[in-house]
């Protein structure tokens, strides 16, 4: 079913994307959720660690194979909808923009409590708003006027995320207490399972890495192995990262939810190396703020230019700047609301659970699309038949279930008014074409 790319040249390799997808995936969670992961499992947290690096590894192959197979824009959205018709691809269109700027709000929160923690003017009330206000439209008026990112820029931005974060591994080994690692009972499967919804938030993205799969010098080997390596290298990041920050804060580890990487980096390296973890994680997560509302509206944009949304605005282009400047603004001012009437951990387990229902459609579709298309030669599958996509779809189920009742009820009224909206837009369609 896949169809030939003219003009794609396959030059990325197993390096290049593995470096891609760790880019991605390391960003703004990991620089706080120690601290909430901590507060549920204490020591025994690497073990949820461990729980979500598998989970994501699995989700990615899927990602990989329906990505072979399904070459139209839209990433999951069109690998769902070609799986099993319109009206789930635009469930989970609009599941995964809801999810976007739930976590751009949660990321946006997490940014100013970090700023909060060392300077009290954050955490003015109408400091928070007008702070709020500046993050999302004035990256909303940048993508607007089109200036673009350098690849060179996007190289520093990534050596400054993962540098403190490498440092503080390396020295803070020697600050460890192993009586803060030593476990004094394993965890609970429930304890693992609300653990991963929170978790699943540092580990998401890596799916956007994939993207460049027309690219990918012979995909069938490449896929798999940059898959491996790049979750591997962030498992063990992760883990060490953890391991470090429980060892030398110990149980005072969950009272820094603001900043944890630069309490333990005060221990560690003293005033100077509080300093360089604050800046490190400000940095990394503007640095994601930055990258996910110049990109997350042009779904907005493509919904609404293909019709699957009846909003007609929302894909017109600046007569200038030749930028989709609705769905922009919209999407920030969207983005800026939940922000301000939301905090980082109410936030993210929403957000965790509208990308683990993406993760959901997603694995599901290779299951169909393997019933439907036959694999072609050049296209990547999955070895194992369909072991893969069915665990995974099953311990997402078991993430999802450790949703609270107020969630689940949310989350079911949000899919029932996109359900009537879908079928008030079938009413209206057959009533043009009559």
């Amino acid at each position: 079913m896949k169809e030939k790319e003219d003009g794609l040249k396959r030059y990325v390799g197993v390096l290049g994307l593995s470096a891609n997808i760790v880019n991605i995936i390391i960003g703004a969670g990991i620089f706080v959720i120690p601290a909430i992961v901590a507060e549920n499992m204490g020591s025994t947290s690497i073990v949820a660690y461990l729980f979500c690096g598998i989970l994501i590894a699995l989700i990615m192959l899927c990602f990989a194979e329906a990505g072979s197979k399904v070459t139209d824009t839209g990433g999951g959205f069109a690998y769902v909808e070609a799986a099993f018709g319109k009206y789930p691809g635009f469930l989970v269109a609009n599941i995964a923009l809801a999810g976007g700027v739930l976590a751009d709000a949660a990321v946006a929160n997490a940014l100013i409590d970090i700023l909060g923690s060392s300077f009290v003017i954050f955490k003015l009330e109408w400091i928070r708003v007008l702070f709020f206000a500046v993050i999302f439209f004035g990256l909303a008026a940048i993508n607007i006027i089109g200036i673009k990112q350098g690849i060179g820029l996007v190289k520093i931005l990534t050596l400054v995320k993962l540098t403190p974060l490498l440092l503080l591994i390396l020295f803070g080994f020697n600050d460890i207490k192993i009586t803060n690692l030593i476990w004094d009972s394993a965890p609970s499967i429930k304890q693992i399972g609300e653990t991963s919804l929170i978790l699943i938030f540092a580990f998401q993205g890596g799916d956007v890495g994939l993207i460049v799969g027309g690219e990918i010098k012979n995909p069938k080997k490449t896929v798999p192995k940059a898959i491996f390596i790049s979750i591997l290298t962030v498992l063990i990041i992760y883990i060490l990262i953890q391991t470090v920050t429980q060892g030398v804060l110990g149980d005072q580890l969950a009272n820094f939810k603001e900043a944890p990487l630069a309490e333990t980096a005060n221990v560690v390296f003293g005033p100077i190396g509080y300093t360089i973890l604050f800046i490190g994680a400000a940095l990394s997560m503007f640095g994601n703020l930055t990258g996910v509302i110049l990109n997350n509206p042009r779904m907005l944009f493509a919904l609404a230019k293909d019709k699957v949304i009846p909003v007609k605005k929302f894909a017109k282009i600046h007569p200038k700047y030749k930028t989709p400047y609705i769905s922009i603004l919209f999407y920030a001012g969207v983005g800026f609301l939940i922000a301000t009437f939301g905090a980082f951990e109410q936030l993210i387990n929403i957000a965790s659970a509208a990308i683990l229902l993406l993760y959901f459609g997603v694995v599901l579709s290779v299951i169909n699309l393997r019933r439907k298309f036959k694999t072609e030669a050049d296209e990547f599958e999955i070895p194992g038949g369909y072991t893969v996509p069915i665990l995974s779809a099953i311990t997402i189920l078991y993430i999802l279930s450790n949703l609270t009742y107020t969630d689940k009820i949310g989350i079911a009224i949000f899919i029932a008014l996109l359900t009537a909206f879908y079928g008030v837009l079938l009413i209206l369609k057959k009533r043009d074409n009559d």
